[in-house]
């Protein structure tokens, strides 16, 4: 299950470029909370806190206890974290943004998917493991939230693959996307142009008659 975590946030009024600016340069990401029948909120979040977050975590699908000051007062809000926007060179963490839950409704949010173990197709008979799929979309309560859902394909031989269906899931988690789509397959060795190459040259030169003078006449 996804771990719940403590985070605290400030709510902040100043907003634009310049205002973000001003927060990265004194160690704080801007992010954005909202739902659970409550209105949005702009926030600022330690940027040393949410990097701890991420550190102890399989992945960024986080459900954190978030106490937020707002002046002289406090609140506690339960928050999934919905999306963590990276610089596309630097990686620096620029956005979080939170998605408010209710501890007794159901949500629905994708999960990351990893495999475990080496099939036997691969480590057998040299085929390659693809993985089709890298996230699969549940619906669960927030404490039944898993953070990465892992699955065995030591079993897997050439052309054979685990689907949706075939998850083992956790108590009180239900799969939301297609149960046909395919996780993962074994697909065949892939031959080379080099070894192809290789397979023409070996292959017995045919040798055709030489036709005589008379049989060109013909």
């Amino acid at each position: 299950m996804a771990k719940q975590l403590k985070l605290s946030a400030q709510v902040r009024s100043g907003v634009g470029r310049s205002a973000v600016r001003k927060l990265k340069t004194a160690g704080f990401i801007p992010a954005n909370i909202y739902g659970a029948g409550e209105g949005p909120a702009n926030l600022q979040l330690q940027e040393r806190a949410v990097k701890d977050l991420l550190s102890h975590s399989a992945g960024e699908n986080l459900l954190v206890d978030i106490e937020i000051t707002d002046g002289d007062q406090k609140s506690s809000r339960l928050a999934l974290i919905q999306e963590i926007q990276h610089h596309p060179v630097s990686q620096a963490i620029l956005h979080v943004d939170l998605q408010a839950v209710k501890s007794d409704e159901k949500i629905t949010t994708e999960v990351p998917v990893e495999s475990t173990g080496e099939p036997v197709g691969v480590k057998t008979y040299g085929g390659l493991l693809e993985q089709l799929l890298r996230h699969v979309e549940i619906e669960c309560l927030p404490r039944d939230l898993p953070e990465v859902i892992y699955v065995d394909v030591t079993h897997l031989n050439l052309s054979e693959s685990v689907h949706v269906s075939d998850l083992k899931l956790p108590a009180g988690v239900e799969a939301v996307t297609d149960a046909e789509i395919a996780l993962f397959i074994v697909t065949e060795p892939r031959v080379s142009d080099d070894t192809a190459a290789e397979g023409a040259a070996a292959a017995p030169e045919v040798i055709k008659e030489k036709k005589t003078e008379g049989d060109a006449k013909k």
